[in-house]
């Protein structure tokens, strides 16, 4: 019976698809999505990756998309923008603003899928649902059924941008869902920043449904910021799957503050010999927030390294999950992997699940992880009161610095400095 009634929620979000299969590779790829959403089920506690993360909060909504033009304008967003960025690609409910935009379409390319599509279809189409793949995500099946639009960065072989990307997705409307896309193609020896932000313009419920694909050819180096801060009534589901090739470097640093449910996928695989990825995460919570993590590093080629640091802090009655996977395949010697899950409770009712995976197959490698679930240290609150603090100075400060750390990475100064003062201020609130 719950399979069932999954299966009807899922065939609930798919009305008001408008579009057509005419034959071509986009619309094959939404027809194959479209097909294995009537296949899938709604993930329930019963399975092993989703036991901690009960949606029967999400099925009790109904979620449909907007296709309305955006309405909002510039002063809507001014605190959302970041002064170091000259690219900014602005989707509204899912729907992508062009007066909000500032593209870029030279040898660079920063547009809006559409858009671009005619002139580097090729390109697109080789590596569009390649990297995420659907056939047993159903919300990433879902994301790609809707998928008309979404946001592109192309960089050719050699280009570099100095200035970050920014990708601002808005929410505006009750209960609606959007399902936002992100490709990012890093061509041979390219540099950029990324900047993937999720913010809300309303306290209401609704769904952001996400899906980002960043595939890096050989000696790419990536930086991609990835910030959640929706509504606290939200639902926020993101897949985020990233493709190394030779020689490539991706450092990616997430961020969630909002929803009152989230859930982030992140899959990185490492193609090529000596790819390296370092990942930094941060989930803060409170109230009856939960904030699902889960990540999978696959090695699958030799000499390649990561490094992982994720952190939660949790108050209120909140609960976040973690589950970090490491693998390392057969053949992939050489392999140098740490992974650090570190975890703060702010009160008796907060909870963390976490759980680090290590699954090697090679015998040469090196290989590390380790996980921490505590309060804060009372000899270092005895020491900062000692020093004339008030005790709940001398929490708020001890918890901001254990988040900030995570932040500190954040190459743009103007995101960094706005962030940490969020983080500051939720940990006064604590």
């Amino acid at each position: 019976m719950m399979q069932v009634a999954n299966n009807s929620y899922l065939a609930g979000l798919l009305e008001g698809r408008p579009f057509a299969d005419r034959g071509d590779a986009l619309n094959r790829l939404r027809a194959g999505a479209v097909e294995r959403v009537g296949v899938l089920s709604l993930p329930s506690t019963r399975d092993e990756d989703w036991r901690f993360t009960d949606l029967a909060p999400l099925t009790k909504m109904c979620f449909q998309p907007y296709r309305g033009v955006p309405a909002i304008v510039e002063s809507d967003i001014a605190r959302y923008s970041i002064a170091e960025s000259a690219q900014r690609l602005v989707f509204v409910d899912g729907v992508y603003a062009p007066q909000l935009s500032s593209p870029l379409n030279g040898g660079i390319v920063v547009s809006s899928l559409a858009a671009a599509l005619p002139a580097h279809a090729a390109a697109i189409v080789a590596d569009l649902g390649r990297r995420a793949l659907f056939d047993n995500n159903a919300f990433t099946a879902l994301n790609t059924a809707f998928l008309n639009d979404g946001a592109l960065v192309l960089l050719p072989r050699n280009a570099a941008l100095d200035t970050p990307v920014h990708l601002l997705f808005v929410a505006t409307r009750k209960e609606a869902a959007a399902h936002p896309r992100c490709l990012v193609l890093a061509g041979a020896g390219s540099r950029a920043t990324v900047i993937e932000e999720y913010v809300a313009l309303t306290e209401d419920a609704y769904l952001t449904n996400a899906v980002g694909e960043f595939v890096l050819a050989d000696d790419a180096q990536l930086t991609h910021v990835r910030v959640q801060r929706e509504s606290r009534q939200a639902f926020h589901i993101g897949h985020s799957a990233v493709a190394l090739a030779h020689g490539s470097r991706y450092h990616g640093i997430h961020a969630g503050f909002g929803a009152r449910l989230s859930r982030f996928n992140l899959d990185v695989v490492q193609n090529a010999e000596g790819a390296e990825c370092e990942i930094g995460g941060l989930a803060i919570i409170d109230g009856s927030q939960l904030a699902d993590t889960h990540s999978s590093i696959d090695h699958a080629r030799a000499h390649g390294v990561s490094r992982q640091q994720h952190k939660c802090i949790v108050g209120g009655s909140a609960r976040a999950v973690f589950n970090g996977r490491i693998v390392v395949r057969q053949g992939a010697q050489l392999t140098n992997s740490a992974q650090s899950s570190r975890n703060l409770l702010l009160s008796e009712r907060a909870r963390v699940d976490t759980k680090p995976q290590l699954e090697i197959f090679a015998d040469d490698v090196k290989c590390a992880h380790g996980a921490t679930v505590g309060q804060l240290d009372a000899d270092e609150v005895f020491y900062l009161k000692s020093r004339g603090l008030s005790e709940s100075v001398a929490r708020s400060l001890l918890t901001y610095a254990f988040g900030a750390e995570i932040l500190h990475a954040i190459p743009v100064a103007s995101l960094r400095d706005r962030l940490e003062k969020m983080l500051l201020a939720q940990t006064e609130r604590a």
